[in-house]
């Protein structure tokens, strides 16, 4: 069992509220028209928050994540709404589903986790063969301003009464990576406050090579925009985003 998350899981929905998930359900229609009875892939799911909303719209779910705590999370909560999901405990560039799919998304930063280009490239492979032909991927990534500038701003510090962190982070070993150090304070019922530590590691491409790695992959590209907003790319966006077909 990859235990990289098993504290982080217990918080991780609760950080993650700031993020508007119901934006990338709204994205995922665009791309691939209404969700019914679509078949769906959310790679790097985590907790299932983003997989639970593509169900609720219809879909037919299938999650994928490296993490077996977060998987445990996301199997509770689809259980709990009697919604029937798979979920896969592989990494993305390893993926080995059965089945073929309409839809593929990348949510959150995900892929930023794998960190050597050609995993990058054959998690692209990998989901275009699992892709029927018109199928869709929909990920982003964070942009190499965000991972050079952005986030060698650090420390970030947090403080929500319940949870509270702090967040250091340095230059990683490869071009456009950052290896960021995080110190977790959880206030449990008591008033005591639990720590627990974390430790992660990111790299990002530029769109260039992202967009090569898709070509290659044999993907078309449709689309590509920035930070959530209906607009290119420019020097200082930050969250960039790929809508791709097979």
């Amino acid at each position: 069992m990859n235990d990289s998350y098993k504290h982080f899981a217990s918080v991780y929905d609760e950080l993650m509220d700031v993020i508007p998930y119901d934006q990338y359900v709204d994205l995922a229609e665009e791309a691939m028209g209404p969700l019914q009875g679509k078949r769906l892939l959310d790679i790097g799911c985590g907790t299932g928050l983003l997989s639970v909303k593509f169900a609720k719209k219809g879909a037919v779910v299938t999650g994928l994540d490296l993490s077996a705590d977060m998987l445990a999370v996301a199997s509770e909560r689809a259980g709990s709404l009697n919604l029937e999901i798979s979920f896969f405990e592989q990494p993305m560039e390893k993926m080995d589903i059965p089945g073929t799919f309409d839809g593929a998304v990348i949510a959150i930063d995900s892929l930023n986790y794998v960190k050597e280009q050609e995993d990058v490239a054959q998690t692209f492979r990998k989901i275009y063969d699992l892709l029927e032909v018109g199928g869709v991927l929909l990920f982003d990534v964070h942009s190499t301003y965000k991972t050079d500038d952005v986030f060698m701003e650090a420390p970030f510090v947090f403080d929500n009464g319940r949870i509270a962190y702090i967040w250091q982070t340095e230059e990683g070993d490869e071009e456009h990576s950052v290896y960021s150090e995080l110190a977790f304070f959880v206030r449990n019922d008591n008033g005591m406050y639990r720590r627990f530590d974390e430790a992660h590691y990111q790299r990002t491409f530029d769109t260039y090579t992202y967009v090569e790695m898709l070509n290659e992959a044999g993907f078309t590209i449709e689309r590509i925009f920035a930070d959530w907003e209906d607009e290119p790319p420019h020097e200082e966006s930050e969250r960039i985003f790929f809508q791709v077909r097979k």
